[in-house]
């Protein structure tokens, strides 16, 4: 009886462990194929050779480089000149607000994007080859050495930055990600948190605008990106990371642009992803010891019941 039980187990165990593999492991890596992580280096990007000047960048941020003529810098009180749908309309989508463009954003990424913007973001293909202009203007230099004043301008940037451990989940969401791909399910829209209005006529007006923002995306990108608010509980964390430091190297031609972020803002990223696609994640991993001691009880319990019931037929 005892034998007939331990092949009865291990054949239950077998097969079960066998339909698991065929439909999470091998599926898996059939439908995705595997990427391996290029670590946020972007070794396809120069180094920055030179040390940067605080104070020149800023004068190139606020003069030769024409930064604010686009960009909002919240952090020094300086707004953005349009409102988002406005200016989706005019560039194809909201260009970021810089206040903490030098935290986000890895250092290499953020010199090629201020020189070659096409090139950093990976879609000359869309636009170069395309015969198209990206609405990014490339800066062309003040008249001095260039690498230099670019240099000086990271620094600048990286000035005004939060520290990355105070960078939280939803401002690197809302920078790297959130101007093309809404969240709905934490009332995020590609313009920001949606508000609470009082009337009716000022929800509707809201998403009027939302929808302008969103035509404007799909003529810049070619479709709509996908709300994300349930993307984490269908792809993994390899495969968002991955896709968020290259696009190209899943979906090769793809309009997405390169994010350019950094290792540690990747990780916050996908921090909110899981969030927004998860709420109780928290608190189920909290009760997860407690569960796994009532299991371990049970499973005792159990054992003594069997030894009990079956005790005269062994």
């Amino acid at each position: 009886m005892k034998n007939n039980e331990t092949i009865i187990l291990a054949v239950i165990v077998f097969f079960s462990l066998l339909t698991y593999y065929l439909v999470e492991p091998y599926a898996h890596h059939v439908l995705h194929k595997h990427v391996e992580s290029e670590k946020f280096e972007y070794v396809d990007l120069p180094l920055i050779t030179k040390t940067g000047d605080v104070t020149r960048g800023q004068d190139l941020v606020m003069g030769a480089g024409a930064c604010v003529g686009c960009h909002a810098i919240e952090s020094i009180g300086m707004a953005a000149s349009m409102e988002p749908q406005m200016a989706a309309a005019a560039y194809g989508v909201n260009p970021p607000d810089l206040s903490n463009a030098g935290v986000i954003y890895n250092d290499k990424f953020l010199a090629d994007l201020i020189k070659n913007p096409a090139h950093a973001l990976k879609v000359e293909h869309v636009f170069y080859e395309g015969g198209k202009t990206h609405p990014m203007s490339s800066f062309y230099g003040a008249g001095g050495d260039i690498d230099q004043e670019i240099a000086d301008m990271v620094a600048y940037f990286k000035s005004i930055a939060v520290k990355q451990e105070d960078l939280t989940p939803k401002m690197a969401y809302e920078n790297a990600c959130g101007r093309c791909h809404a969240v709905r399910y934490e009332n995020w829209t590609q313009m920001g948190d949606k508000p609470t209005f009082k009337h009716k006529k000022d929800t509707l007006a809201y998403e009027i605008k939302v929808l302008e923002y969103e035509d404007s995306i799909k003529s810049y990108m070619g479709k709509l990106p996908p709300d994300l608010s349930m993307y984490i509980r269908s792809r993994s964390d390899s495969f968002l990371r991955t896709f968020i430091e290259n696009p190209q190297n899943h979906l090769a031609g793809t309009a997405m642009p390169r994010t350019g972020v950094s290792s540690e803002t990747a990780d916050k990223v996908i921090e909110y992803m899981k969030d927004a696609g998860d709420t109780k994640r928290h608190e189920r991993e909290e009760i997860a010891i407690n569960v796994m001691i009532y299991i371990v009880i049970f499973a005792l319990f159990a054992f003594l019941w069997k030894k009990q019931v079956w005790r005269d037929l062994h």
